[in-house]
């Protein structure tokens, strides 16, 4: 039995007499540049969460501005307060359900005009969600513009009247603009390896 645990002992030092045992110092340097770090991994998953919420956004505005041109005034109002009922009987001072319900009568006069914004908002962040997600290059770039285009004209409204919640939306509009221009940076930096 001694033989067969130094045989292996001498195997393993001829191994490693010839490097083959060890990596070189470039194999190193490679590997830990292909994994990312941990604030790397964190700022990905912020982009992926802030990606995934621009598509949910973008895809319930294109559905909003659908309903606003094929529905009645009527049924607008009828359907806003079916959807806010429940909540203002448990909460009847709900802040988002009480605007909703005092805007509609201000959204139905300007339907067309809030149509139209509803459909080109949502299907430009659906275009640009479609190519983030595929990682087309074009669509980094193209989405920090017209992202950082929407968010400094939510500034703009904020600056006129001030809205908490639309304070909220417009600081996590520039958390995934950052995150986007993060992504671009890295994503920059393995094609060019």
């Amino acid at each position: 039995m001694p033989g067969v645990i130094d045989g292996e002992g001498d195997r393993a030092a001829r191994i490693k007499s010839m490097g083959l045992g060890k990596q070189s110092d470039e194999v190193k340097r490679e590997n830990a540049q292909a994994r990312p770090d941990r604030r790397t991994q964190l700022l990905h998953r912020i982009f992926e969460l802030g990606v995934l919420a621009k598509g949910i956004d973008g895809a319930l505005e294109l559905i909003g501005g659908v309903l606003l041109l094929v529905l009645s005034p009527s049924a607008l109002r009828g359907t806003i307060f079916f959807l806010v009922e429940g909540e203002l009987k448990e909460d009847p001072t709900d802040l988002v359900a009480n605007l909703l319900v005092h805007n509609t009568s201000t959204m139905i006069h300007s339907r067309g005009a809030a149509s139209l914004f509803l459909l080109v908002h949502g299907a430009v962040k659906l275009g640009l969600v479609g190519g983030l997600a595929t990682r087309k290059s074009w669509s980094y770039p193209a989405a920090i513009l017209i992202f950082t285009g929407f968010t400094i004209y939510q500034l703009h409204q904020l600056a006129q009247q001030y809205s908490g919640f639309l304070g909220i939306v417009t600081l996590l509009d520039i958390i995934v603009v950052l995150s986007i221009a993060a992504e671009y940076r890295y994503v920059r930096k393995r094609q060019r390896r």
